[in-house]
């Protein structure tokens, strides 16, 4: 008695017989973490990597600050780097862009510990993680911890071409570019075989841990535009 009868769900009434109202939710800003890594590793391949996942990183943040939401960025390695916390509107999108413009790629990478010593905001919320995730540390632990904080995870997996074909022939020295250890190998046919055989397995671990934890995955190569790769983020 009382309620307005515009808000009766007549569709409902006609069903059940039954009187129903209908109720609206309040859209809140959602804060958005976005984490960068800027490991060694991520400074590395044609076109680099370091680019196109800073091109990223500042592409879903505008897009968040122009939704109203929270933006909070941190450019991470084994520890947080750099860091910059609940930026709100696109007229401080220069707080986001000043970061990632300075960023160093020096350290080591651990995913888990860099993103757990990071104090997330209370409630729901989004985390993006952008890497190649060659990464010390457990990805199920993370995806885990992320869960127990109530984030909607994005995972952005980042690779460079000569990583997913490399081209390479004949007698090769890789050199590990945060460990600095060697490795001496005659590249052969076979050899290439055994590699692509991993790199679908390394990939397909990190996807089936995602959809264990509810996190959404998306495979890119440092070669695609940032324009498709914020529209498949974008369509989830």
């Amino acid at each position: 008695p009382g309620d307005d009868f515009r808000r009766v769900d007549w569709n409902a009434y006609g069903r059940f017989e039954k009187l129903f109202l209908k109720l609206f939710m309040e859209e809140r800003e959602a804060p958005v973490t976005i984490f960068l890594d800027v490991s060694k590793s991520m400074d590395w391949g044609e076109p680099n990597k370091s680019i196109a996942s800073r091109r990223l990183a500042a592409a879903l943040a505008y897009i968040s600050l122009t939704n109203f939401d929270r933006v909070s960025m941190a450019c991470v390695d084994e520890d947080i780097q750099q860091m910059c916390k609940d930026v709100r509107g696109k007229n401080f999108f220069h707080r986001i862009t000043d970061i990632l413009e300075n960023v160093r790629y020096t350290g080591e990478s651990n995913l888990q510990r860099a993103v757990e010593s990071c104090r997330l905001n209370p409630g729901r919320g989004i985390t993006v993680l952008i890497s190649d995730f060659f990464s010390r540390g457990s990805f199920h632990e993370l995806l885990k911890y992320l869960a127990y904080k109530k984030q909607a995870v994005y995972i952005c997996h980042i690779l460079s071409p000569q990583e997913i074909r490399p081209a390479v022939s004949e007698s090769v020295r890789l050199v590990d570019s945060e460990t600095g250890e060697t490795v001496d190998i005659t590249v052969t046919p076979a050899l290439l075989n055994a590699y692509g055989k991993a790199l679908d397995k390394f990939r397909g671990q990190i996807e089936e841990s995602c959809m264990k934890w509810g996190a959404y995955y998306f495979g890119f190569s440092s070669e695609m535009a940032v324009e498709e790769m914020v529209k498949e983020v974008a369509e989830h």
